[in-house]
Protein backbone atom coordinates (compact mmCIF):
# COMPACT_ATOMS: atom_id res chain seq x y z
CA UNK A 1 0.00 0.00 0.00
CA UNK A 2 1.28 3.29 -0.93
CA UNK A 3 1.24 5.84 1.06
CA UNK A 4 1.11 9.77 -0.07
CA UNK A 5 1.18 12.95 1.73
CA UNK A 6 1.35 16.32 0.20
CA UNK A 7 2.99 18.63 2.58
CA UNK A 8 3.18 22.74 2.29
CA UNK A 9 4.86 24.95 4.35
CA UNK A 10 1.76 27.02 6.09
CA UNK A 11 0.88 30.52 4.85
CA UNK A 12 -0.30 32.96 7.71
CA UNK A 13 -3.33 35.07 6.33
CA UNK A 14 -2.65 38.56 7.94
CA UNK A 15 -4.53 42.07 6.80
CA UNK A 16 -4.26 43.98 4.70
CA UNK A 17 -3.83 40.64 2.23
CA UNK A 18 -5.76 37.92 3.86
CA UNK A 19 -8.14 37.87 0.83
CA UNK A 20 -5.78 38.17 -1.74
CA UNK A 21 -3.26 35.68 0.00
CA UNK A 22 -6.85 33.17 0.94
CA UNK A 23 -7.18 32.99 -2.95
CA UNK A 24 -3.48 32.03 -3.62
CA UNK A 25 -3.66 29.43 -0.77
CA UNK A 26 -6.72 28.06 -2.40
CA UNK A 27 -5.12 27.83 -5.86
CA UNK A 28 -2.18 26.38 -4.25
CA UNK A 29 -3.69 23.16 -2.37
CA UNK A 30 -5.64 22.59 -5.54
CA UNK A 31 -2.42 22.23 -7.41
CA UNK A 32 -0.82 19.98 -4.60
CA UNK A 33 -4.08 17.85 -4.69
CA UNK A 34 -3.74 17.60 -8.29
CA UNK A 35 -0.14 16.93 -8.32
CA UNK A 36 -0.38 14.22 -4.98
CA UNK A 37 -2.98 12.46 -6.83
CA UNK A 38 -0.56 12.28 -10.03
CA UNK A 39 2.41 10.78 -7.83
CA UNK A 40 -0.02 8.54 -6.25
CA UNK A 41 -0.99 7.53 -9.92
CA UNK A 42 2.42 6.47 -10.83
CA UNK A 43 2.88 4.88 -8.12
CA UNK A 44 0.28 2.54 -8.81
CA UNK A 45 0.66 2.15 -12.07
CA UNK A 46 4.21 1.30 -11.60
CA UNK A 47 3.16 -2.31 -9.66
CA UNK A 48 0.01 -3.05 -12.53
CA UNK A 49 -0.23 -6.68 -13.33
CA UNK A 50 0.70 -6.11 -17.35
CA UNK A 51 3.44 -3.61 -16.27
CA UNK A 52 5.70 -5.79 -13.75
CA UNK A 53 5.40 -8.48 -16.16
CA UNK A 54 6.52 -6.80 -19.45
CA UNK A 55 9.28 -5.34 -17.13
CA UNK A 56 10.20 -8.63 -16.29
CA UNK A 57 9.64 -11.44 -18.79
CA UNK A 58 11.05 -11.17 -22.34
CA UNK A 59 10.60 -13.85 -24.98
CA UNK A 60 13.82 -14.18 -27.71
CA UNK A 61 13.09 -16.26 -30.59
CA UNK A 62 12.86 -20.03 -28.66
CA UNK A 63 14.69 -18.03 -25.48
CA UNK A 64 12.57 -17.09 -22.46
CA UNK A 65 14.67 -14.58 -20.21
CA UNK A 66 13.41 -13.84 -16.76
CA UNK A 67 15.19 -13.20 -13.84
CA UNK A 68 18.73 -12.96 -15.33
CA UNK A 69 18.04 -16.82 -16.01
CA UNK A 70 17.37 -18.48 -19.93
CA UNK A 71 14.95 -20.82 -20.60
CA UNK A 72 14.70 -22.55 -24.04
CA UNK A 73 10.98 -22.99 -25.31
CA UNK A 74 10.02 -26.13 -27.27
CA UNK A 75 6.18 -25.99 -26.64
CA UNK A 76 7.41 -27.03 -23.49
CA UNK A 77 5.65 -24.11 -21.36
CA UNK A 78 3.03 -24.33 -18.66
CA UNK A 79 1.23 -21.44 -16.68
CA UNK A 80 -0.68 -21.34 -13.16
CA UNK A 81 -1.58 -18.40 -11.30
CA UNK A 82 -3.14 -17.41 -8.05
CA UNK A 83 -4.10 -13.83 -6.50
CA UNK A 84 -5.78 -10.72 -7.21
CA UNK A 85 -3.65 -9.72 -9.72
CA UNK A 86 -2.65 -12.77 -11.71
CA UNK A 87 -5.27 -12.42 -14.36
CA UNK A 88 -3.35 -9.12 -15.96
CA UNK A 89 -0.37 -10.67 -14.54
CA UNK A 90 -1.24 -14.06 -17.00
CA UNK A 91 -2.84 -11.72 -20.19
CA UNK A 92 0.12 -9.99 -20.52
CA UNK A 93 2.67 -13.58 -20.03
CA UNK A 94 0.83 -14.99 -22.49
CA UNK A 95 1.38 -12.15 -25.36
CA UNK A 96 5.00 -12.57 -24.55
CA UNK A 97 5.04 -16.40 -24.74
CA UNK A 98 2.60 -16.99 -27.70
CA UNK A 99 2.05 -20.30 -28.79
CA UNK A 100 5.04 -22.11 -26.67
CA UNK A 101 2.42 -22.01 -23.94
CA UNK A 102 0.81 -25.33 -24.07
CA UNK A 103 -2.09 -24.89 -21.08
CA UNK A 104 -2.46 -23.12 -18.08
CA UNK A 105 -4.96 -21.98 -14.47
CA UNK A 106 -5.61 -19.75 -13.05
CA UNK A 107 -7.28 -19.11 -9.89
CA UNK A 108 -8.83 -15.19 -9.31
CA UNK A 109 -10.75 -13.38 -6.82
CA UNK A 110 -14.79 -14.25 -7.80
CA UNK A 111 -15.96 -11.80 -10.15
CA UNK A 112 -13.16 -10.17 -11.11
CA UNK A 113 -13.50 -10.75 -14.94
CA UNK A 114 -16.68 -8.64 -14.79
CA UNK A 115 -15.62 -5.81 -12.61
CA UNK A 116 -12.30 -5.90 -14.82
CA UNK A 117 -14.89 -5.44 -17.95
CA UNK A 118 -17.32 -3.36 -16.75
CA UNK A 119 -14.53 -0.75 -15.75
CA UNK A 120 -12.98 -0.70 -18.99
CA UNK A 121 -9.62 -2.94 -18.37
CA UNK A 122 -9.88 -5.18 -20.98
CA UNK A 123 -6.26 -5.40 -21.69
CA UNK A 124 -6.01 -7.60 -18.37
CA UNK A 125 -8.35 -10.12 -19.51
CA UNK A 126 -7.67 -13.41 -21.58
CA UNK A 127 -7.94 -13.67 -25.08
CA UNK A 128 -10.58 -15.60 -26.42
CA UNK A 129 -9.17 -17.81 -27.62
CA UNK A 130 -6.81 -18.50 -24.78
CA UNK A 131 -5.01 -21.69 -23.44
CA UNK A 132 -5.30 -21.06 -19.74
CA UNK A 133 -8.66 -22.05 -18.02
CA UNK A 134 -9.91 -18.90 -15.31
CA UNK A 135 -11.18 -19.78 -12.36
CA UNK A 136 -12.86 -17.75 -9.84
CA UNK A 137 -13.28 -18.18 -6.11
CA UNK A 138 -12.24 -17.08 -2.41
CA UNK A 139 -15.64 -14.55 -2.11
CA UNK A 140 -14.43 -11.75 0.68
CA UNK A 141 -10.87 -12.76 0.25
CA UNK A 142 -11.75 -16.15 1.96
CA UNK A 143 -10.57 -19.51 0.95
CA UNK A 144 -14.06 -21.30 -0.94
CA UNK A 145 -15.02 -24.59 -2.81
CA UNK A 146 -14.04 -22.70 -5.43
CA UNK A 147 -11.12 -22.12 -4.67
CA UNK A 148 -9.89 -25.64 -3.44
CA UNK A 149 -11.74 -27.23 -7.02
CA UNK A 150 -9.26 -24.17 -8.10
CA UNK A 151 -6.49 -24.97 -6.04
CA UNK A 152 -6.71 -29.16 -7.09
CA UNK A 153 -6.59 -28.40 -11.08
CA UNK A 154 -3.20 -26.25 -10.33
CA UNK A 155 -2.28 -28.95 -8.50
CA UNK A 156 -2.93 -31.93 -10.98
CA UNK A 157 -1.08 -29.85 -13.63
CA UNK A 158 1.73 -29.16 -12.09
CA UNK A 159 1.76 -32.85 -10.72
CA UNK A 160 2.00 -34.15 -14.37
CA UNK A 161 4.92 -32.14 -15.89
CA UNK A 162 7.78 -33.91 -16.70
CA UNK A 163 11.85 -32.39 -16.34
CA UNK A 164 11.48 -31.55 -20.12
CA UNK A 165 9.13 -28.82 -19.12
CA UNK A 166 8.98 -24.67 -17.92
CA UNK A 167 6.13 -24.17 -15.24
CA UNK A 168 5.96 -20.12 -15.21
CA UNK A 169 4.41 -19.54 -11.92
CA UNK A 170 2.65 -16.01 -11.42
CA UNK A 171 2.14 -15.04 -7.82
CA UNK A 172 0.22 -12.15 -6.26
CA UNK A 173 -1.13 -10.93 -3.35
CA UNK A 174 -4.64 -12.95 -2.31
CA UNK A 175 -3.31 -16.22 -3.74
CA UNK A 176 -2.81 -17.59 -0.37
CA UNK A 177 -7.12 -17.52 0.47
CA UNK A 178 -7.16 -18.38 -3.88
CA UNK A 179 -5.03 -21.39 -2.97
CA UNK A 180 -6.68 -23.54 -0.30
CA UNK A 181 -5.25 -26.79 0.45
CA UNK A 182 -5.83 -27.88 3.26
CA UNK A 183 -3.54 -30.69 4.92
CA UNK A 184 -5.88 -34.11 6.30
CA UNK A 185 -7.77 -34.62 7.85
CA UNK A 186 -8.70 -31.09 8.45
CA UNK A 187 -11.84 -29.83 6.21
CA UNK A 188 -11.44 -26.28 4.31
CA UNK A 189 -13.98 -25.06 6.68
CA UNK A 190 -12.34 -25.52 9.74
CA UNK A 191 -9.16 -24.06 8.52
CA UNK A 192 -11.27 -21.28 6.80
CA UNK A 193 -12.58 -20.64 11.04
CA UNK A 194 -8.81 -20.60 11.90
CA UNK A 195 -8.28 -17.60 9.37
CA UNK A 196 -11.04 -15.87 9.82
CA UNK A 197 -10.64 -15.73 13.25
CA UNK A 198 -6.98 -14.53 13.08
CA UNK A 199 -7.56 -11.77 10.91
CA UNK A 200 -10.69 -10.47 13.24
CA UNK A 201 -8.06 -10.43 16.16
CA UNK A 202 -5.87 -8.56 14.18
CA UNK A 203 -3.45 -10.44 12.82
CA UNK A 204 -0.08 -9.62 10.45
CA UNK A 205 0.11 -10.79 7.52
CA UNK A 206 3.21 -12.60 8.05
CA UNK A 207 1.31 -14.12 11.16
CA UNK A 208 -1.35 -15.63 9.12
CA UNK A 209 0.56 -16.50 6.52
CA UNK A 210 2.35 -18.48 8.57
CA UNK A 211 -0.30 -20.18 9.81
CA UNK A 212 -1.66 -20.88 6.42
CA UNK A 213 1.52 -22.38 5.54
CA UNK A 214 1.32 -24.92 8.11
CA UNK A 215 -1.88 -26.27 7.79
CA UNK A 216 -1.89 -26.52 3.93
CA UNK A 217 -0.52 -29.10 1.37
CA UNK A 218 0.85 -26.22 -1.16
CA UNK A 219 1.58 -23.82 0.58
CA UNK A 220 5.91 -23.53 2.19
CA UNK A 221 7.01 -24.98 -1.33
CA UNK A 222 4.04 -27.61 -1.51
CA UNK A 223 3.48 -26.65 -4.79
CA UNK A 224 7.36 -26.68 -6.75
CA UNK A 225 7.49 -30.04 -4.75
CA UNK A 226 4.16 -31.05 -6.51
CA UNK A 227 6.50 -29.87 -10.41
CA UNK A 228 10.10 -31.69 -8.74
CA UNK A 229 11.14 -33.03 -11.88
CA UNK A 230 10.03 -29.41 -14.11
CA UNK A 231 11.76 -26.26 -14.37
CA UNK A 232 9.74 -24.05 -12.16
CA UNK A 233 9.78 -19.66 -12.38
CA UNK A 234 8.08 -18.00 -9.96
CA UNK A 235 6.95 -14.01 -10.82
CA UNK A 236 5.97 -12.72 -7.44
CA UNK A 237 4.05 -9.37 -7.30
CA UNK A 238 4.86 -8.86 -3.59
CA UNK A 239 2.00 -7.74 -1.07
CA UNK A 240 3.92 -8.22 1.76
CA UNK A 241 6.57 -5.86 3.83
CA UNK A 242 9.90 -6.87 3.13
CA UNK A 243 8.76 -9.28 0.38
CA UNK A 244 9.75 -12.22 2.62
CA UNK A 245 9.36 -14.67 -0.38
CA UNK A 246 7.64 -17.46 1.71
CA UNK A 247 5.29 -15.55 3.54
CA UNK A 248 4.18 -14.22 -0.04
CA UNK A 249 0.70 -16.00 -0.71
CA UNK A 250 2.58 -18.42 1.77
CA UNK A 251 5.51 -18.92 -0.30
CA UNK A 252 4.09 -22.19 -2.59
CA UNK A 253 7.56 -21.73 -3.92
CA UNK A 254 9.55 -21.43 -1.34
CA UNK A 255 10.91 -23.85 1.40
CA UNK A 256 9.35 -23.30 4.38
CA UNK A 257 11.31 -22.97 7.46
CA UNK A 258 8.97 -22.33 9.91
CA UNK A 259 8.83 -25.09 13.16
CA UNK A 260 5.40 -25.83 14.46
CA UNK A 261 6.30 -23.98 17.64
CA UNK A 262 6.30 -20.77 16.12
CA UNK A 263 3.04 -22.01 14.60
CA UNK A 264 1.42 -22.42 18.27
CA UNK A 265 3.13 -19.44 19.84
CA UNK A 266 0.67 -16.99 16.90
CA UNK A 267 -2.42 -19.21 17.88
CA UNK A 268 -1.40 -18.69 21.87
CA UNK A 269 -0.63 -14.61 20.88
CA UNK A 270 -4.33 -14.25 19.83
CA UNK A 271 -5.33 -16.45 22.25
CA UNK A 272 -7.13 -19.40 20.21
CA UNK A 273 -4.89 -22.04 20.69
CA UNK A 274 -7.55 -24.01 22.93
CA UNK A 275 -10.56 -23.60 20.36
CA UNK A 276 -9.01 -25.21 17.91
CA UNK A 277 -10.61 -28.33 16.51
CA UNK A 278 -8.91 -31.61 16.75
CA UNK A 279 -8.08 -32.18 13.37
CA UNK A 280 -6.21 -29.11 13.21
CA UNK A 281 -4.27 -30.23 16.58
CA UNK A 282 -3.32 -33.53 14.23
CA UNK A 283 -2.04 -31.14 11.24
CA UNK A 284 0.19 -29.10 13.74
CA UNK A 285 1.27 -31.77 15.74
CA UNK A 286 2.56 -33.28 12.38
CA UNK A 287 3.94 -30.54 10.66
CA UNK A 288 7.93 -29.76 10.11
CA UNK A 289 9.93 -28.04 7.43
CA UNK A 290 9.39 -28.76 4.26
CA UNK A 291 12.97 -30.47 2.55
CA UNK A 292 12.08 -29.06 -0.88
CA UNK A 293 15.04 -27.03 -1.67
CA UNK A 294 14.60 -23.83 -3.43
CA UNK A 295 15.76 -20.47 -3.64
CA UNK A 296 15.48 -17.58 -0.92
CA UNK A 297 16.25 -14.56 -2.50
CA UNK A 298 15.38 -13.38 -6.06
CA UNK A 299 17.24 -14.14 -9.14
CA UNK A 300 19.08 -17.03 -7.19
CA UNK A 301 18.88 -20.57 -8.38
CA UNK A 302 19.07 -23.70 -6.24
CA UNK A 303 17.83 -27.15 -7.89
CA UNK A 304 14.70 -26.30 -10.03
CA UNK A 305 13.05 -23.19 -8.85
CA UNK A 306 13.50 -19.72 -9.50
CA UNK A 307 11.83 -17.02 -7.43
CA UNK A 308 12.11 -13.43 -9.04
CA UNK A 309 10.38 -10.57 -7.38
CA UNK A 310 8.82 -8.17 -9.97
CA UNK A 311 6.66 -5.64 -8.29
CA UNK A 312 6.76 -4.81 -4.47
CA UNK A 313 6.21 -1.40 -2.45
CA UNK A 314 9.73 -0.33 -3.21
CA UNK A 315 9.17 -0.16 -6.72
CA UNK A 316 5.91 1.34 -6.21
CA UNK A 317 7.87 4.28 -3.94
CA UNK A 318 10.37 4.75 -6.38
CA UNK A 319 8.53 5.58 -9.50
CA UNK A 320 6.28 7.54 -7.35
CA UNK A 321 9.46 9.62 -6.28
CA UNK A 322 10.28 10.56 -9.45
CA UNK A 323 6.98 11.76 -10.57
CA UNK A 324 6.97 13.59 -7.82
CA UNK A 325 10.38 15.82 -9.17
CA UNK A 326 8.85 15.77 -12.44
CA UNK A 327 6.06 17.92 -10.52
CA UNK A 328 8.06 20.21 -8.88
CA UNK A 329 7.61 18.28 -5.47
CA UNK A 330 10.48 17.41 -3.20
CA UNK A 331 10.46 14.01 -2.62
CA UNK A 332 11.03 12.08 0.85
CA UNK A 333 10.43 8.58 1.17
CA UNK A 334 10.49 8.14 4.63
CA UNK A 335 10.05 3.70 5.04
CA UNK A 336 8.74 1.12 2.79
CA UNK A 337 7.29 -0.84 5.76
CA UNK A 338 4.95 1.15 8.04
CA UNK A 339 3.42 -1.26 10.01
CA UNK A 340 1.03 -1.68 13.12
CA UNK A 341 -2.21 -0.70 14.60
CA UNK A 342 -3.95 1.87 12.42
CA UNK A 343 -4.32 4.28 15.49
CA UNK A 344 -0.38 4.49 15.67
CA UNK A 345 0.22 4.61 11.97
CA UNK A 346 -2.30 7.79 11.37
CA UNK A 347 -0.91 9.36 14.67
CA UNK A 348 2.85 9.39 13.20
CA UNK A 349 1.68 10.59 9.69
CA UNK A 350 -0.70 13.38 11.78
CA UNK A 351 2.92 14.53 13.52
CA UNK A 352 5.02 14.66 10.76
CA UNK A 353 2.18 17.39 8.88
CA UNK A 354 2.36 19.31 11.95
CA UNK A 355 6.17 19.33 12.35
CA UNK A 356 6.35 20.14 8.43
CA UNK A 357 4.07 22.56 8.41
CA UNK A 358 4.69 24.42 12.10
CA UNK A 359 5.15 27.94 12.60
CA UNK A 360 8.32 29.51 13.76
CA UNK A 361 12.18 28.79 12.99
CA UNK A 362 12.30 25.73 14.39
CA UNK A 363 10.01 22.75 15.12
CA UNK A 364 8.83 22.05 18.78
CA UNK A 365 11.33 19.41 20.28
CA UNK A 366 8.81 17.87 21.86
CA UNK A 367 7.40 17.20 18.61
CA UNK A 368 10.30 15.83 17.59
CA UNK A 369 10.59 13.62 20.56
CA UNK A 370 6.75 11.98 20.58
CA UNK A 371 7.20 10.89 16.88
CA UNK A 372 10.44 8.59 17.39
CA UNK A 373 8.79 7.71 20.46
CA UNK A 374 5.88 6.22 17.64
CA UNK A 375 9.03 4.91 15.76
CA UNK A 376 9.01 1.06 17.54
CA UNK A 377 5.03 0.85 16.74
CA UNK A 378 4.97 1.25 13.61
CA UNK A 379 7.97 -0.64 11.80
CA UNK A 380 10.43 2.46 11.12
CA UNK A 381 14.08 2.47 12.57
CA UNK A 382 14.99 5.87 14.68
CA UNK A 383 17.59 6.95 11.61
CA UNK A 384 14.67 6.78 9.32
CA UNK A 385 12.56 9.18 11.28
CA UNK A 386 15.96 11.41 12.09
CA UNK A 387 16.80 11.39 8.28
CA UNK A 388 12.98 12.58 7.39
CA UNK A 389 12.78 15.45 10.20
CA UNK A 390 16.28 16.53 8.77
CA UNK A 391 14.91 16.92 5.18
CA UNK A 392 11.70 18.20 6.43
CA UNK A 393 13.96 20.81 8.77
CA UNK A 394 16.42 21.76 5.74
CA UNK A 395 13.25 22.15 3.78
CA UNK A 396 11.38 25.15 5.82
CA UNK A 397 15.79 26.81 6.15
CA UNK A 398 15.86 26.59 2.45
CA UNK A 399 12.05 27.57 1.25
CA UNK A 400 11.99 24.32 -1.13
CA UNK A 401 8.10 24.94 -1.28
CA UNK A 402 6.17 21.95 -1.32
CA UNK A 403 7.41 18.59 -0.13
CA UNK A 404 6.17 15.36 -1.06
CA UNK A 405 6.45 12.44 1.76
CA UNK A 406 6.09 9.04 0.15
CA UNK A 407 5.30 6.00 2.78
CA UNK A 408 4.43 2.27 2.06
CA UNK A 409 3.76 -0.79 4.51
CA UNK A 410 0.32 -2.12 5.46
CA UNK A 411 -1.90 -1.36 9.49
CA UNK A 412 -3.73 -3.02 11.03
CA UNK A 413 -6.99 -3.30 12.32
CA UNK A 414 -8.59 -4.85 15.56
CA UNK A 415 -12.30 -5.04 14.87
CA UNK A 416 -14.80 -4.57 17.90
CA UNK A 417 -17.98 -4.43 15.83
CA UNK A 418 -19.41 -5.79 12.89
CA UNK A 419 -17.76 -3.60 10.32
CA UNK A 420 -15.01 -5.30 7.70
CA UNK A 421 -12.28 -3.41 8.37
CA UNK A 422 -11.16 -0.90 5.67
CA UNK A 423 -7.62 -0.18 6.94
CA UNK A 424 -6.56 2.60 4.41
CA UNK A 425 -10.27 4.21 4.96
CA UNK A 426 -9.52 4.05 8.70
CA UNK A 427 -6.48 5.60 8.68
CA UNK A 428 -7.31 8.67 5.79
CA UNK A 429 -9.62 9.66 8.64
CA UNK A 430 -8.12 9.50 11.28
Amino acid sequence: MAQILALSRSLHLQHPLRVGLASLYSRSMSSLDTRARAVFSAAVEAVQPDTVVRRSLERHGDKLLVGGQSFTLTNNLYLVGFGKAVLGMAAEAERIVGDHLIKGVVSVPHGIQNTLRNHGKAKMLLESHSRITVMEGAKHNLPDRDALKSAECIRELASGLTEKDVLLVLISGGGSALLPAPAPPMSLQEKQDVTRKLAAAGATIQDLNTVRRALSLLKGGGLAQCANTAKVVALILSDVIGDPLDLIASGPTVRSDSRPEEVWAILDRYKLSDSLPSSVKEVLSKAGPCELQVQEQPHEVKDHVSNVVIGSNTIALECASRKAIELGLRPVILAPGVCGDVRSVARLYGLLSSFACSPGKEPPPELAAEILQLGPDVGIESWDLCRTMNVLVEERKEGWGATCLLAGGEPTVQLTGKGRGGRNQELALR
